[in-house]
């Protein structure tokens, strides 16, 4: 059993997106900083991470930095703000393997900036502690959908991600992850890499990965409508 309790919690907010599919609805900004209601939609995020106790949080940026840096400064309440970044694209891995050798602890949370998904963090991190996975993540039961590619399970444990396509019901990666620092570092095949399919997709079925289903809510703003959507549900 992994014990993390006494760790102080810390986590990554990967906040590089360039948000190419919403520049019709938003002027050129990370995707993480759309407005939503007058406040950048990362903030919702934050909000979320400060029901948690997380003393720090590493926001992983690059394109148009400066506009996440001088909106959230270096604190978010009592939560220390720590940037990483990117000279030039590293993919979701090579930001996250980056934005990592900030962190302190031996597990910390990762969370996708262009999604709000509101994961019961410290069931998620209990669960994490039970089952001494190398990752878990948090997963969102769905139906008639087909924007996402769907999970297969055996029990908790993680055996594959499929490929987009329509699914009648099933459970997506919701984008919210706890996971091992030096795991990542193993896994990791360089510097520029995808999280997702260099190390997720590659190393299911084989290391260790658990779900921890929610069905709590969960937007994702990569698209016009459910960007706007948004302003309407937030």
């Amino acid at each position: 059993m992994v014990n993390i309790g006494s760790m102080e919690r810390e986590a990554v907010i990967l906040a590089g997106g360039l948000g190419t599919r919403l520049r019709d609805v938003v002027e050129e900004l990370p995707k993480s900083m759309a407005p939503v209601n007058g406040r950048p939609f990362l903030s919702y995020i934050l909000d979320h991470l400060s029901k948690f106790n997380f003393k720090r949080i590493i926001l992983a940026t690059g394109y148009k930095n400066d506009a996440i840096v001088n909106y959230f400064g270096d604190s978010y309440g009592s939560t220390k703000l720590i940037y990483s970044v990117e000279k030039e694209p590293l993919g979701t891995g090579g930001a996250l393997l980056l934005a990592s050798s900030k962190i302190g602890s031996e597990h910390f949370f990762v969370l996708n900036g262009d999604t709000l998904f509101s994961v019961d963090l410290d069931g998620m991190e209990k669960f994490f502690t039970m089952e001494s996975p190398v990752m878990t993540i948090a997963l969102k039961p769905m139906s008639d959908f087909d924007r996402y590619g769907n999970i297969t399970l055996d029990g908790n444990r993680i055996v594959s991600f499929n490929e987009k396509g329509y699914c009648s019901r099933g459970v997506i990666n919701g984008g919210v992850y706890l996971l091992d620092r030096e795991w990542l570092k193993r896994r990791s095949p360089g510097e520029k890499f995808s999280f997702e399919k260099d190390i997720m997709e590659k190393r299911a079925g084989h290391d260790l990965m658990i779900g921890y289903i929610s069905d709590t809510y969960f937007i994702d703003i990569g698209i016009p409508e459910d960007y706007l959507r948004a302003s309407e549900e937030l």
